[in-house]
């Protein structure tokens, strides 16, 4: 059986009854061969299927994948850095990070067991990579991030510090937020619910990216939702709310929505000053 079919086994189970208490060392054997799948880059949460950023597809049998190493396992107490945690899952094995030139600082970076992280990554401390996250070649995880269970980051993406991936398991989401290659992220910025980012578009700071929240994109003329196409420049600006005419908002009320543009030539040469810092 392949690891996809032994996993669905594994669920169907699961969804019947079967507890960690339940569960025999063979199934052990299979979340434990999942994991590792995930952290060599051979099993993702989700797959590109066309050439738009829209086109991105969730990968249910992975999502089930991790599901089921929460449900089939016991907390137990833990050891990392001198303390002890209690945790279902230990943090990952970095011992293969040096050998592909991919850096992780000391000493609050944090990466747990089902994470893929590419070549020549870079990871500041603090930050935290959960379960079934990708991390593409080349990408930078600045100080105080989060990328999210089952997120899915391109190559050379750069997350200013205080960045925020959501991932699919708190709360359940159907779909991995994805960014793509070339993407970089201001400082602060939020995205969130399966929000899509589009290959080498510029986010300012501050800017949250969730599919509730409106994108005017003045390139195609057209307003949004649920993703950023690529090549744009994004901000975060207000527009006038539905509820802007009620007496209790004295001079109207409004709520966000995100502006995309043309990337201009001074706002990609700023970004791509910052690659001297990776070499």
């Amino acid at each position: 059986m392949t690891l996809e079919a032994d996993v669905s086994d594994l669920w169907d189970r699961y969804q019947d009854g079967l507890t960690a208490a339940d569960a025999t060392d063979e199934d052990a054997a299979v979340v434990d061969e999942f994991l590792a799948a995930l952290e060599a880059g051979e099993v993702r949460a989700a797959e590109k299927t066309g050439d738009d950023v829209t086109s991105w597809e969730a990968n249910e049998w992975v999502k089930r994948g991790i599901l089921l190493n929460f449900g089939l396992r016991e907390t137990e107490a833990r050891e990392y850095g001198g303390v002890t945690y209690h945790d279902v899952l230990p943090l990952r094995d970095t011992d293969d990070l040096g050998e592909r030139g991919t850096r992780n600082t000391p000493d609050g970076t944090a990466i747990r067991r089902g994470a893929y992280l590419g070549s020549d990554c870079i990871m500041m401390s603090p930050s935290f990579v959960n379960m079934g996250a990708y991390v593409g070649d080349g990408t930078l995880v600045d100080s105080c991030d989060t990328v999210g269970s089952c997120a899915q980051l391109g190559e050379n993406v750069k997350l200013g510090a205080n960045t925020l991936i959501g991932g699919v398991l708190e709360p359940v989401e159907d779909a991995p937020v994805i960014i793509e290659d070339g993407v970089s992220l201001g400082a602060g910025c939020r995205v969130t619910s399966g929000f899509r980012v589009g290959e080498n578009s510029i986010v300012g700071e501050n800017t949250l990216l969730t599919p509730r929240i409106p994108v005017y994109d003045l390139v195609e003329e057209e307003v949004i939702y649920g993703h950023l196409p690529a090549e744009r420049r994004a901000f975060t600006r207000m527009v006038e709310s539905s509820v802007g005419d009620h007496d209790l908002f004295e001079g109207g009320a409004y709520k966000p929505a995100v502006v995309a543009t043309h990337v201009e030539e001074d706002t990609l040469e700023a970004t791509q000053r910052e690659d001297a810092l990776r070499e």
